[in-house]
């Protein structure tokens, strides 16, 4: 039998994980600079968190979730997304004391049984930033000032922001109402998630690609007929909010989340570049969660990027991508010299210098060879002579010129040549 990978999940690999790493450094970056600080939240959650806070209606949670019993007979999921965790651990630690607004980031994987395609798989990695305690339409807009701003850093062209408002406890169970009303004299041209859906989630009907569901969507009642005072009032300064920095934004009244804890402020990042799964990033309100699931009333808005989708849109040539490549290679003429280059390339490590050498005793000619393979600017070669004088030679590989360097002082004197800091 050969042994492959479970279908749905994928090895990232030397080549392509170079640009994750300039995903979330940047990433990390930008949410510090926007005052998001880390945590690290558990793989998995007891099964109750997410059928209590993705809603127990929702796909993921009827069809996707990875859930089994463990050994001590408790219900297990691993977590399909990151904002119930986050917003667990918000309650759990207490962290609304003292009142204030808090905002964490977090990057990992998520799980979700789903059939794999382009741009979806089953254990996919997202990054997710929360902000809890306040309820003004600036920490919105900020919110969409900091995706923008990480794509435009990413130099990521080619994107269109959907935006819309689900309103709050007031108004959305009158839309809800007046959808379901729409919708259950037209349910044979339904699928048979969304006949379902009639009564439990109309809302998430917007959601479904089936062409039947997406050729009522236009004749349905959207929601903006339906905001009360205040969520339009909320939902008008985002906008001017949106507007007095220059981010551009389409408003899409059929725009939904998947989940059942979104209210007000709704939106999505897309790309024509990513097929049927368009959305880079989506996010917006959920200000009755963290009560729902047992804390003080918290208003709080979030929002995830789908991290493999990410980085297919970047352009590997407009990036300062690390390779990864050594600086150094180091060749050995005999045996005093392969011993001397143990201590020699632990030195240089210790100072930064990305060193590698070769270990079976291969001919000078065969190590230069490996040495213009590795990639590194210069060679260090080390011979007996050399050692005797208290020298070693470092060669620039591209310009072919070679010259003596001191043993006693080689970490000054090999970073002084290499212009490194």
């Amino acid at each position: 039998m050969t042994l492959r990978a479970v279908r749905g999940v994928k090895d990232i690999l030397p080549g392509e994980v170079e640009l994750w790493e300039v995903v979330e450094a940047e990433a990390r970056g930008l949410f510090k600079a926007f005052g998001y600080a880390e945590v690290k939240i558990p793989i998995f959650e007891h099964t109750s968190l997410f059928a209590r806070s993705l809603g127990e209606s929702t796909d993921i949670v009827q069809k996707e979730m990875y859930t089994f019993e463990d050994k001590g007979g408790d219900s297990i999921t691993l977590r399909p997304e990151a904002t119930a965790s986050v917003v667990r651990a918000y309650i759990e630690h207490n962290l609304s004391h003292p009142p204030r607004l808090l905002k964490v980031f977090t990057i990992g994987p998520m799980f979700r049984y789903e059939r794999p395609q382009a741009g979806r798989f089953r254990q996919f990695y997202q990054m997710n930033a929360e902000a809890f305690g306040s309820a003004n339409p600036a920490v919105d807009a900020e919110v969409l000032v900091l995706v923008d701003t990480l794509f435009r850093r990413l130099q990521v062209g080619g994107l269109e922001v959907a935006l819309n408002s689900l309103g709050d406890e007031n108004c959305q169970p009158l839309y809800k109402e007046a959808l379901t009303e729409f919708l259950r004299p037209r349910q044979e041209a339904l699928c048979e998630d969304c006949n379902r859906r009639v009564e439990q989630s109309p809302l998430r009907v917007f959601d479904c690609k089936n062409p039947g569901c997406q050729a009522l969507k236009e004749a349905a009642p959207t929601i903006d007929q339906y905001l009360c005072e205040a969520c339009r009032d909320h939902f008008d300064k985002v906008q001017a909010h949106l507007s007095k920095v220059g981010i551009s934004y389409n408003l899409d009244p059929h725009l939904v989340r998947g989940l059942d804890y979104y209210t007000r402020t709704t939106f999505e990042v897309l790309s024509s570049r990513l097929g049927a799964q368009n959305a880079v990033c989506g996010g917006g309100r959920y200000d009755g969660l963290v009560e729902r699931l047992g804390g003080p009333p918290t208003p709080a808005i979030g929002f995830a990027i789908g991290i493999e989708r990410l980085v297919s849109l970047l352009d590997r040539s407009s990036l300062a991508v690390d390779e990864g490549t050594p600086h150094l290679f180091i060749a050995t003429v005999g045996g005093e010299a392969e011993e001397a280059a143990f201590e020699i390339m632990h030195a240089l490590r210790n100072a930064s210098i990305r060193v590698e050498r070769e270990y079976e005793g291969r001919s000078l000619k065969a190590q230069m060879k490996l040495a213009d393979r590795s990639q590194a600017t210069h060679t260090l070669i080390l011979g007996g002579d050399e050692l005797s004088r208290g020298v070693a030679l470092l060669r620039d590989l591209a310009a072919g010129f070679q010259e003596e360097v001191s043993l006693e002082n080689l970490v000054e004197d090999v970073k002084a040549r290499l212009a490194l800091p």
